[in-house]
């Protein structure tokens, strides 16, 4: 029996970023031939996060990392946490760590402007999601 999870790796290469996974995950539903149902994506990282936003304007990942710095800086002397990355754990928080979307056709249905993107805020690290499906046909 084949595993119910798809385990998926991706290498970051900033602190903050939000990377593109849309292809990828659309890639893996290919290979396994899922077609029509429910994608199940899962974050296990307290410091990593997974949203759908607007995949047309680079500039829309550059305002989300720039408005949750403002709204999550950094630098603070008042968090506690030792290793020194409450905020990352802060913003993960704030975005979540999972996503359930419906596949149709083997596509994400998506509205226009919407891609699945990996939220890294303490990288760069090698980091993985856990993509599974149910299937609705």
């Amino acid at each position: 029996m084949a595993a119910p999870w798809e385990e998926i790796i991706i290498d970051t290469r900033s602190h903050t970023e939000f990377v593109p996974v849309t292809q990828l995950l659309e890639e893996v539903a290919a290979r396994k031939c899922w077609r029509d149902g429910l994608v199940h994506l899962f974050v296990p990282h307290t410091t990593a996060a997974v949203t759908i936003q607007e995949g047309a304007d680079p500039d829309v990942r550059r305002d989300m990392v720039l408005a949750l710095e403002k709204a999550v800086p950094w630098q603070n002397r008042e968090y506690r946490h030792g290793e020194g990355n409450s905020a990352a754990h802060v913003k993960a928080s704030m975005l979540g760590n999972h996503l359930c979307w419906p596949l149709e056709r083997g596509r994400f249905k998506f509205g226009t402007w919407q891609t699945v993107y990996f939220a890294e805020f303490d990288g760069p690290r090698t980091r993985k999601m856990w993509m599974g499906f149910a299937s609705l046909g």
